[in-house]
């Protein structure tokens, strides 16, 4: 026998059979169904929960952005960046004992860098015999500037050359290069440095005003400039650079300041001949 009560509870299931048979009694099956069309809501914390996923605040989507855009940055540049290093077994060996043995990882590096000196140090290209200076009727308002090189300049020599002396003509037009006006470099060091603008300001200006092209003929080369005034602060500044220049990059054997010929100069050729040419300053 079944019985029915009405204050049953909900049956958690949408459809539910019950097939009763009584093989005694000569009654037919009786079927019913129940029928629960409710949709199941979610109570307590699931229904936070489900709402608060729904929400995103702005800083959540910039946060979304910024690790997507990283994600990209990994799979394209990221990995270029350190392509050679994993071709390296060697560095990342002395990577990876930094922390943990630093001595041994110092020791490992010293010893690479004997091994691949010639690869990581380039030698100078300069010469290490000292420029010879000379002097020969220098006119501060109309002169030639020559060079005798070792060799012929190369074209990146010819290059750094002529980066230093626009540099040198640069500093010397803006009246960088005033001996009349040597504040900080006269005044004691045991003391703080203290500069009068107002003396500054009222001392005489030197100007450099022009100066020519750098003309070659195989391992010479001059060029004429027309500083204005006897400043001789120009030219120690000139000659300190050019000295560098020669010891590490292209060795200059001599550095004549006045005169109108030099050696075996010659007048009538043209940067059309071989070994000749003209480069703006």
């Amino acid at each position: 026998m079944l019985n029915l009560h009405t204050c049953s509870p909900t049956l958690p299931f949408t459809q539910f059979s019950l097939h009763l048979t009584n093989r005694l009694s000569p009654f037919a099956t009786v079927t019913f169904s129940v029928q629960n069309n409710a949709r199941p809501r979610p109570s307590g914390p699931a229904l936070f929960v489900s709402n608060a996923k729904k929400l995103k605040t702005e800083a959540d989507i910039d946060d979304e952005e910024e690790d997507a855009e990283t994600r990209s940055r990994r799979r394209g540049g990221g990995r270029e960046q350190y392509k050679d290093y994993d071709k390296d077994p060697e560095f990342a060996d002395i990577l990876g004992n930094c922390l943990d043995d630093p001595q041994k990882a110092q020791s490992k590096m010293e010893d690479r860098l004997k091994k691949k000196r010639n690869k990581i140090l380039q030698a100078k290209t300069g010469s290490g015999t000292p420029m010879k200076v000379t002097f020969n009727k220098f006119d501060f308002s109309n002169s030639y500037i020559w060079f005798e090189f070792y060799n012929a300049p190369l074209e990146k020599d010819v290059s750094l050359i002529c980066d230093a002396l626009r540099a040198w003509h640069i500093i010397g037009r803006l009246g960088g290069c005033n001996s009349m006006n040597m504040q900080l470099s006269q005044s004691p060091m045991d003391k703080r440095p203290n500069y009068d603008a107002i003396g500054g300001a009222n001392v005489t200006p030197t100007t450099f005003y022009n100066i020519g092209d750098l003309e070659i003929q195989e391992n010479l080369a001059r060029i004429w400039v027309d500083i204005g005034n006897t400043e001789t602060l120009l030219l120690d500044v000139l000659i300190n650079a050019l000295t560098q220049l020669s010891s590490d990059f292209v060795g200059i054997k001599q550095l004549v300041f006045g005169g109108s010929e030099f050696e075996n100069w010659k007048e009538n050729l043209t940067s059309e001949v071989a070994g000749c040419s003209v480069h703006k300053v």
